[in-house]
């Protein structure tokens, strides 16, 4: 009997396996890196063990640390959340050495299907139909896509379309594949281009339903849904079966998922990989079959599992990942204190939440910040609920991806279940709201926090001239720039009546529509937020020191990160889109490209240094 866990991970799943755990009555502890230390899980549990450092091969991965901090507490059991050790069948072997539970299936499980191409070879024996890899890449049709064999999560996978381009992307994948599992094995098969992403969640043998993760960004899932929409029952049989199969060919215990290609044009799916842990994407299923997962990884590791079937699916759920990145800036990922982070929690919405209002995003781990996921009677239903929650949703500090999302749930597309793993590459990612004031709502706000911050003449109005001369400006680091009157008469602004000015709201009319503004202000940053939309400015320094200007052709960097590689020496000649170095960042490698072609006159960076956003690079001075 387990009496108390420890997870071997952090944040969000962290916490999601401590709710289970408080609902059973077993006690709980955490492990955190330094940078996690203030992270809610870690208060969350009942014990928490601090590993030294932030590197996950320092801290998380560290098997002998984390068996450490088991014993330490006296924790009886172990769950691997996901990610990490998740699927790392020697961890799972200590664990029971140690004489402890381990919350996952058996170790021998784990290692059959822990490298994609062994995977594939036990699949086609058991009669799973799987994608064959070309004898010889160079030979087959494009497009091809480059997988790491010990992986998922969109690391260590990239798409080549040219075949000239086939072994620079085959060397990315294996850096990051090695970077991120530890095993720089990789292997290529073809790509499907319009595919969808089918899985089936399993407990034992027994099949709970499928999912649909087809809305990817980088290979990596964004939405997710239960039940797969638009399977006819034939293939949703022969996807169950097919799992099923899958799952007795490695005597399967406990929860996993059967992921596969579909291909709607011929309705023919093949087997990608079997995940021996729980997906992140779990809670839908959870939601249409109201069953704890966790809850039934415990339970089969205690050895108390009864297999069964679930009853059908009740309804529709759809989950979205929110990430700290810039879709705008190629998914940059983004890091920074997050000022504000409200979710509105409605009926039937869920928030499995890893930070919270004053958490700090860090570069070291996954951009994740949140999953959010909506449960309703239909499927257009929870599309409709759970864009309404993002858009009110305030999240301040750092960018995310949002808005994104909102448009993903109200495309067109996506309403008729016209999911493909390409949606994106189209999808509209404008504001559904109109946001031409929002700058102007800002300027006022810091305005009248100005006025209310004054210590004399208190009583005089706000930018009041005895003989108005010409407009106040205020000025934001993206090039906006706001012309704005103050005085007796109240404000006005270009484009708009300003109705009401404070210094945390604005409302502002324009073409009739009266809108609200709500406005934060944390030092230079300003965030504004209104029905269905947000926008963060950062107000531009009146005076800049000369010292602080970069030269012409800084390559700045996009991200806080770490470099892995120098392409270039000082005084070489590049081409416009050269590769000059290579940063990670939250587990992704980014390179950094020459803009022109020139001669690069600085480098100021080694292998294995740490970068803030901004810094400089390099310099490439362009040939005239």
């Amino acid at each position: 009997m387990i009496t108390r866990l420890l997870v071997a991970n952090r944040a969000e799943i962290a916490s999601r396996v401590f709710r289970t755990c408080r609902s059973l009555g077993i006690s709980t502890v955490a492990i955190h890196s330094d940078a996690d230390a203030g992270l809610p899980y870690v208060a969350e549990a009942d014990l928490a063990v601090r590993l030294p450092g932030n590197a996950p091969s320092e801290t998380y991965l560290d098997v002998a640390l984390v068996l450490a901090a088991a014993e330490r507490t006296g924790a009886d059991a172990i769950h691997p959340g996901y990610g990490f050790l998740s699927e790392n069948a020697d961890f799972a072997r200590a664990v029971l050495d140690a004489g402890l539970t381990w919350v996952g299936p058996s170790p021998e499980s784990i290692e059959a299907m822990g490298s994609k191409i062994k995977a594939k070879e036990l699949m086609r024996a058991a009669g799973v139909p799987v994608l064959e890899a070309p004898d010889d890449p160079a030979e087959t049709d494009l497009p091809l896509l480059v997988k790491a064999s010990a992986g998922g999560g969109g690391r260590g996978m990239r798409v080549v379309r040219r075949l000239e381009d086939l072994a620079g992307e085959i060397a990315t994948a294996r850096a990051e594949a090695a970077s991120a599992f530890g095993d720089g094995t990789v292997f290529v098969e073809p790509y499907v281009e319009r595919g969808r992403h089918v899985e089936v969640q399993v407990v034992g043998t027994s099949v709970y339903g499928d999912r649909d993760c087809s809305v990817q960004r980088r290979h990596q899932k964004i939405v997710e849904e239960a039940p797969a929409p638009g399977l006819s029952d034939e293939v949703r049989a022969a996807l169950h079966d097919a799992a099923h199969r899958a799952a007795e060919a490695v005597d399967y215990r406990g929860a996993g998922t059967v992921e596969f290609l579909y291909d709607p044009d011929t309705e023919r799916f093949w087997f990608l990989e079997m995940n021996t842990r729980l997906q992140v994407e779990h809670p839908v299923t959870e939601l249409v079959h109201d069953v704890d997962l966790v809850e039934l990884q415990l339970t089969a590791a205690q050895a108390k599992w009864t297999m069964g079937w679930p009853d059908p699916a009740q309804g529709h759920a759809i989950e979205v990942r929110l990430y700290a990145e810039d879709p705008a800036a190629d998914y940059a990922p983004q890091s920074g204190t997050l000022s504000l982070f409200e979710v509105p929690l409605e009926v039937g919405i869920r928030v499995d939440a890893g930070y919270a209002t004053g958490s700090e995003v860090s570069t070291h781990y996954d951009a994740m910040l949140a999953k959010v996921i909506a449960h309703a009677p239909t499927r257009e239903g929870a599309a409709r609920k759970l864009a309404g929650v993002l858009s009110r949703a305030r999240i301040h500090g750092v960018r995310t991806n949002r808005d994104q999302l909102v448009a993903v749930l109200r495309d067109d597309r996506f309403l008729r279940g016209e999911v493909s793993t390409d949606l994106l590459v189209t999808v509209d990612p404008a504001r559904t709201s109109r946001q031409v004031n929002a700058a102007e709502a800002a300027a006022l706000a810091l305005a009248e926090r100005a006025a209310a911050s004054r210590t004399v003449q208190r009583g005089i109005p706000a930018a009041w001239r005895n003989v108005v001369s010409q407009p106040q400006r205020t000025e934001f680091e993206d090039g906006t720039t706001v012309s704005w009157w103050g005085g007796r008469d109240g404000y006005r602004v270009e484009g708009a009546t300003v109705v009401a000015a404070g210094p945390d709201a604005v409302t502002l009319e324009a073409d009739g529509v009266r809108t609200t503004y709500e406005v934060a202000v944390a030092g230079d940053r300003v965030d504004v937020d209104w029905p269905g939309a947000h926008a963060a400015y950062v107000r531009s320094p009146r005076f800049v020191d000369p010292a602080d200007a970069v030269a012409s052709g800084s390559l700045l960097a996009p991200m806080p990160g770490t470099v892995v590689s120098v392409a270039v020496e000082q005084g070489q000649q590049v081409e416009a889109g050269q590769p000059v170095l290579v940063l990670e960042a939250m587990k992704m490698q980014h390179t950094v490209r020459a803009p022109g072609p020139g001669t690069v006159t600085e480098i100021d960076v080694k292998p294995g240094a740490q970068v803030a956003a901004g810094e400089v690079l390099a310099v490439v001075e362009e040939s005239e």
